[in-house]
């Protein structure tokens, strides 16, 4: 074998985490992205000047790394897979421009791949303590909500909705309480249309998805943006404070809507709605007790 010339770089296959892998194998579409994406890699290294680090194990919805650039500084590639919710986060990290999540270095649309800013030390907010959590949450998620310019390219709160609501009812015979998911898909129609104000949206900001950096305390990543009711946005983190959320709905739905300025009730009838017909792989599970808990 010859070897390689002095000052070459080693170029290795890159290697795909086993939740990545497993959540390819759902589609066709993915299992086509995931054969295609050890090329796509090597192309990106050649055309940014990339020396690929490890790929992140825990990433499931996307290829990500950390890389070294050409004049030694670090930045994160992030290759997203097919993902409805997620197609335009390149649009929308140009729309809020580091303001406040991470900065979009460089993309490609085509390809869904993006060079982030690297986050340090990168510690998640989920390493404090949820009512900390809920303040920062809240602070980033009123710095976030503006509205865009007449001719954008993000879809409509409800075109997400629509979307689950047929995935929901394609798995109509495994409901355990057929009233109480009607009633949520009903409020997935009625809730964006009622809406009085429309704003850019995040639609997944949660505590995993918020980072320790040094150009800001606290940055945002992943972010799925529809445009629509603010109120929506507050769900996610709800969701993810579960324990609490069942032990006490109404007040830590009040928490949360009050440190965002917007209506309890909305909070509320989202939350609802989302427990009780958000499409899922098991329809046993204990949303449809808290959607019980909450349903009007």
């Amino acid at each position: 074998m010859q070897a390689n010339p002095p000052g070459a770089r080693t170029r290795t296959e890159p290697k795909f985490p086993g939740r990545l892998a497993t959540n390819c194998g759902s589609t066709p579409e993915r299992t086509e992205w995931l054969r295609r994406l050890p090329g796509v890699v090597r192309d990106l290294e050649r055309r940014w000047s990339l020396t690929l680090g490890a790929p992140y194990e825990d990433a499931s919805c996307a290829w990500i790394t950390s890389v070294t650039l050409a004049d030694g500084s670090t930045a994160v590639l992030k290759l997203g897979l097919p993902h409805f919710e997620g197609a335009h986060e390149i649009q929308g990290l140009r729309f809020w421009g580091g303001d406040p999540t991470v900065r979009l270095l460089a993309a490609n649309e085509e390809l869904g791949a993006m060079l982030l800013e690297r986050c340090d030390p990168g510690t998640a907010l989920r390493s404090l303590p949820e009512s900390e959590q809920d303040t920062i949450i809240a602070g980033l998620l009123r710095r976030l909500w503006r509205p865009a310019q007449e001719t954008h390219p993000f879809r409509p709160l409800s075109r997400l909705m629509e979307y689950w609501s047929h995935e929901t009812e394609v798995d109509a015979e495994q409901w355990p309480d057929a009233g109480l998911v009607r009633e949520g898909l009903r409020l997935f129609q009625e809730l964006p249309r009622t809406a009085s104000s429309s704003v850019m949206l995040a639609t997944d900001l949660h505590a995993g998805n918020v980072l320790r950096s040094e150009r800001e305390p606290w940055l945002v990543i992943d972010p799925k943006p529809f445009m629509g009711d603010p109120a929506y946005d507050a769900t996610q983190h709800l969701f993810n404070c579960a324990t609490r959320l069942r032990s006490d709905p109404d007040g830590t739905i009040a928490r949360i809507a009050d440190l965002l300025a917007v209506d309890r009730e909305r909070v509320r009838l989202w939350t609802f709605a989302r427990a009780a017909a958000e499409p899922r792989g098991d329809w046993n599970n204990d949303s449809l007790t808290l959607a019980r808990l909450l349903a009007p």
